[in-house]
């Protein structure tokens, strides 16, 4: 497996392999790396709010209203800062993560487990929102609701946030549905979903759930988390396959299976894009050897 950092730089934590990236260090400070690589080359939203929640202060630019000037805290420091304001951040997203047993899984040592890769993705995707003083908020699922967090766009909540992905272990089955539907009430207002999953689950009660939240104007993004064993099988003699959820097995050959086995994942791919893009989602496939610069590219549309 090649690098695609290139020597005599300084390596972006953003474009390395997710295996070099997980050999860094825990995951709060993994996740900031790939963000400080990625957001190197980033425009930074210019959108900022002010409204009733207090958020944080940030330093007084050319252009603010006077009003909202920290005047107490302008006689404390001699420093202009302004007051920043929670309620009014232009977009809250919602990810939805699914942690079912599917997601343990990896196909060669060297590569994180989907859980992992998908993990560490929507922690940086949090923290790249929160940044820009959009809200973040997380639900993880297997064949129940694990975790709630409603969005915020405080960097305490994204802590918070950082520490529920690190310690999220895989559960059993897999019901995207009910997780999706704690998300209706978790975003009264429109906003962004961004359902991380391996699809291994019901296609049509979670298109349903997923179109329903389009239907009330949220934007839905789906980022389909593959193993790249799982998208090409790899030929080579017989061999026992096992359902990891259902425990279901099955023994066969590769050499033999391996065209229909590609032929049956892309009809899969394809259909999963086919239904997205005609309910107005978003749909994009993230092979868990993508460096994490590109998934958060993909990810973010840029």
């Amino acid at each position: 497996m090649t690098s695609p950092v290139r020597s005599g730089r300084a390596p972006r934590p953003d474009l390395l392999l997710p295996a070099e990236v997980a050999r860094l260090g825990g995951l709060e400070v993994v996740t900031s790396g790939i963000v400080e690589g990625f957001l190197a080359g980033l425009h930074r939203s210019p959108r900022r709010g002010f409204s009733v929640e207090f958020a944080e202060h940030r330093q007084y630019q050319p252009g603010d209203e006077p009003r909202y000037v920290d005047w107490k805290l302008l006689a404390r420091t001699d420093r202009l800062y302004v007051k920043q304001f929670e309620e009014e951040t232009n977009l809250r997203a919602m990810l939805v993560l699914d942690a079912s047993a599917s997601m343990a899984w990896s196909g060669a040592p060297e590569r994180l487990t989907k859980l992992d890769y998908a993990s560490r993705l929507a922690a940086a995707l949090a923290l790249v929102l929160v940044r820009q003083r959009d809200a973040a908020g997380l639900v993880t699922f297997d064949e129940e609701v694990r975790t709630i967090l409603p969005a915020r766009a405080r960097v305490a909540h994204w802590n918070q946030l950082s520490r529920t992905l690190a310690d999220l272990r895989p559960g059993l089955g897999t019901a995207a549905e009910p997780a999706l539907q704690q998300v209706v009430s978790a975003l009264r207002r429109r906003g962004m979903v961004v359902f991380i999953s391996d699809l291994l689950l019901d296609r049509e009660l979670a298109l349903k759930a997923l179109r329903f939240l389009r239907h009330r104007g949220h934007e839905v993004l789906v980022l389909h988390i593959a193993d790249p064993a799982e998208l090409t099988l790899a030929r080579g003699d017989e061999t026992r396959f096992r359902d990891p959820e259902s425990g279901k097995a099955v023994t066969l050959s590769p050499s033999e299976w391996g065209d229909a086995y590609q032929r049956t994942v892309a009809g899969v791919v394809r259909a999963w894009g086919i239904s997205c893009r005609a309910a107005g989602m978003r749909y994009a496939v993230v092979p868990t050897d993508l460096p994490f610069g590109v998934a958060l590219g993909r990810a973010l549309g840029a």
